[in-house]
């Protein structure tokens, strides 16, 4: 840990990830968009002096605000850059050398008290060492100037933001005869003066002239692309505006991805309660641990002085320890959160941007399909879609998901689409898994949704408060939330339609049916009625659980998405489960699905709608049009993986270990992710180990793994005993929930007028 100042690491160190990308040192640097620059800098006077290099960086930095801007101009003379919109005024001033007219406008504003520039970017030198030869003398004056003007531009530094631009390195071969005294030997000469006469007053004050020395490191790379050997070339000049945005406007903006130069938030009123809560846990469960350890020493079995025998104690404290494992959970819940806090809310671990490659994303997919193949093992049961078949479709897909997100593979339309149809096959069997339960056991009990609603919430909420997000920021949850309690009310409302009421009489399946077509209206007519939905979801207190950003469009967005998919699940365990009561299909070890005819037909057709898919995704040219189509023709390979993974009696019988075990533990994986295995909820990637990318991606991945693990046992324990099965005891510890969200959302309005 060298200490918080990003700024520092993002003027003056980092890499090139690729051939365009630059990658800061220790932070993430967000890619500005013309309505955030403006938005950033408006009413603000900025002032590029110097020569043709600044002026190169002048004309990438205005074209941040206005990218129709095109380079005119006396090259040799001033040029003036309004935007009358935002009340941005950006100025070039041509002063190719340090010496007493740049000192003299410098001093102007330094002595002004009115018109001084919020931003100033100065350098100058390779004109000093053109005019002069590259002389020892001309060295010695240049010293003499920036020692000059050193001062004043301390002073600007206290009420401005000073920059000053060490020179690029050249590339000597491309230069022409005029230019050839220009050598990197003398770059480097007045580059070191500088670097040593700045700030050399004000070394222990927080106002000092920032040194922008990064372009150095960025020409290394590019400047032999230049077309003179002297400027830089555009992508190299875009990436240096670039950084002076962030410099400057992520203190304002705090954009997500931008790290570098944000401050760590402050905590909040919420959070200050969430730390004293997980305090209070773990020293009661110290307390609590240390008086069983003196009771059971006490309580140890003891020879009876008198007659020689052994006494057993009777001592029963079934509260005691109910209450110890819950200050158990919420005391290993308060060290994970404390991590989770570190590692995305505070400024000690580093951050880095993604960076997509085809062998970032596809050489781990292949590792982890060898890996889950090694471990298959045979099932306990051979029916369609059993425990162990689901647990291990949840795993795979996880990991596959976990690794597209890490490799930054959204960027790729292809992978992006087949990402999508696993996602949609979450929800598909959140509708296959809620609608078979409900269905075969017609259990509509309170305690039922409970225990549901606590094991998908449990961990969302924690975060929530801990890391000061909205609970629609994590919008997996929020989905498979809604579609079970939508499957639930499908289902439970009268007529309450089951199993076993069903096979007394055949005309309740066709009453279910007409259930499943009223769902399949309500589902079509919201999702082509924007408002309708916006309305239903923006009603309090809704629309504190849906917003994101002031409003739903969000939420309306990741709905829309995939909204067939859970009622194709629902719809689809109707007819499976059908078709096994009748005796329809066979599930034996060993023997396919069907006759072997009918079975070698779907499985064929199975295959050729699975590649078909795949085809249509890969062709992919418009994510809008693609995602137009999608949830319509998810189910298509959603459906022939289905019958490819079940139509043959071995493939049905075995399963993979491996794939199974991170099934178990998905939404765990799924949501710790955002910020203890990826960075900046998700935007970018965490660094626990600098400079080693494959050890970082080990050590973090295995911390990542165990802290979703004993995540979710922490939630199976807390589920125990916060949803008794009594519906009294129930009904209260409700009332105390009630109660618990009404103090949040107080303590939240609280939160929202300080923030004001």
């Amino acid at each position: 840990f060298k200490g918080g100042d990003t700024c520092e690491y993002l003027l003056s160190s980092g890499r090139f990830l690729g051939e365009k990308v630059w990658q800061p040192h220790s932070c993430m640097m967000h890619k500005y968009k013309n309505s955030e620059a403006k938005n950033c800098l408006v009413d603000k006077h900025i002032v590029f002096i110097g020569d043709s290099r600044i002026r190169q960086l002048f004309y990438s930095f205005i074209k941040l605000i206005n990218p129709q801007v095109k380079e005119e101009g006396n090259k040799h003379g001033n040029i003036p850059f309004e935007d009358k919109s935002a009340s941005i005024k950006v100025d070039f001033l041509w002063y190719p050398e340090v010496n007493g007219s740049m000192r003299q406008r410098i001093k102007s504003w330094a002595e002004s008290s009115v018109s001084k520039p919020h931003i100033i970017v100065a350098g100058a030198a390779t004109w000093s060492i053109k005019i002069h030869n590259g002389s020892n003398e001309a060295l010695a004056q240049y010293k003499i100037n920036i020692t000059s003007i050193a001062p004043l531009l301390e002073k600007l530094a206290k009420t401005s933001d000073v920059y000053w631009v060490l020179q690029d390195p050249v590339y000597e071969d491309m230069l022409s005869e005029s230019r050839k005294m220009i050598t990197n030997e003398k770059i480097d000469a007045y580059n070191e003066a500088a670097v040593h006469i700045l700030n050399s007053s004000s070394r222990n004050s927080k106002a000092k002239v920032k040194v922008f020395s990064v372009s150095k490191l960025i020409a290394q790379e590019t400047i032999m692309k230049s077309t003179d050997g002297l400027h830089l070339p555009e992508s190299s000049r875009d990436t240096n505006a670039m950084i002076l945005m962030n410099v400057y406007c992520n203190k304002i903006m705090k954009p997500i991805d931008g790290s570098c130069c944000q401050p760590q938030p402050p905590l909040t009123l919420i959070q200050k309660l969430a730390f004293c809560f997980f305090t209070l846990s773990i020293i009661g469960y110290l307390i609590i641990s240390l008086i069983h350890r003196n009771n059971y020493r006490k309580s140890k079995s003891c020879t009876d002085l008198e007659s020689g025998e052994e006494k057993k104690p009777a001592i029963s404290t079934p509260n005691v320890s109910t209450l110890q494992m819950l200050l158990h959970s919420f005391c290993k819940l308060g060290l994970i959160m404390t991590y989770f806090y570190l590692c995305d809310r505070a400024n000690l671990f580093m951050k880095e941007n993604k960076f997509y490659t085809h062998s970032s994303f596809f050489i781990p997919i292949v590792y982890i399909l060898v890996l889950g193949v090694f471990y298959t093992e045979n099932t306990k049961e051979t029916k369609v879609l059993n425990r162990e078949q689901t647990d291990e479709w949840k795993g795979w897909m996880q990991l596959v998901i976990l690794i597209y997100h890490i490799s930054g593979a959204s960027t790729f339309l292809p992978v992006y689409m087949h990402i999508r149809v696993l996602v949609a096959a979450y929800l598909f069997q959140t509708g296959y898994g809620h609608f078979s339960y409900f269905w075969i056991k017609g259990d509509f009990g309170v305690y039922r949704v409970c225990q549901v609603l606590f094991r998908l919430n449990f961990l969302v909420v924690v975060l929530c408060i801990v890391m000061d997000r909205p609970y629609q920021f994590y919008y997996f949850v929020p989905l498979v939330t809604v579609w079970f309690m939508i499957i639930y009310a499908t289902l439970a409302i009268w007529p309450q339609i089951v199993q076993k009421k069903a096979n007394g009489n055949c005309l309740w399946h066709f009453g279910l049916l007409l259930k499943l077509i009223c769902l399949l209206a309500c589902i079509y007519f919201l999702s082509y009625s924007q408002g309708a939905f916006e309305k239903i979801f923006s009603f309090w207190p809704l629309s504190k659980c849906f917003e994101l950003n002031g409003n739903v469009y969000e939420w309306w967005f990741r709905w829309k998405l995939d909204r067939y998919v859970v009622f194709h699940g629902m719809l689809f365990a109707f007819i499976y489960l059908g078709l096994q009561k009748r005796q329809m299909i066979s599930e034996g070890k060993g023997d396919p699905l069907f006759s072997n005819r009918i079975s070698n037909v779907l499985l064929f057709i199975s295959i050729v709608s699975f590649l078909a898919y795949s085809i249509w995704a890969s062709s992919c040219k418009n994510k809008t049009e693609c995602n137009e189509l999608h949830p319509s023709v998810s189910v298509v390979q959603i459906l022939a993986f289905i019958l490819i993974r079940n139509i043959p009696g071995y493939v049905r019988s075995v399963y993979s270990s491996f794939f199974a075990w991170f099934g178990k533990i998905s939404l765990e994986l799924f949501i710790c992710q955002y910020h203890i295995w990826l960075a900046a909820d998700t935007k970018g990637i965490l660094v626990l180990i600098p400079g080693y990318p494959m050890f970082n991606v080990l050590v973090s991945t295995f911390i990542f793994v165990c802290v979703a693990h004993e995540i979710s046992q922490i939630t199976n324990d807390l589920a125990q005993i916060v949803v008794p099965k009594d519906n009294s005891t129930l009904l209260k510890r409700l009332l105390c929930v009630a109660g618990f969200f009404s103090g949040l959302h107080v303590f939240s309005a609280m939160q929202g007028q300080s923030r004001h």
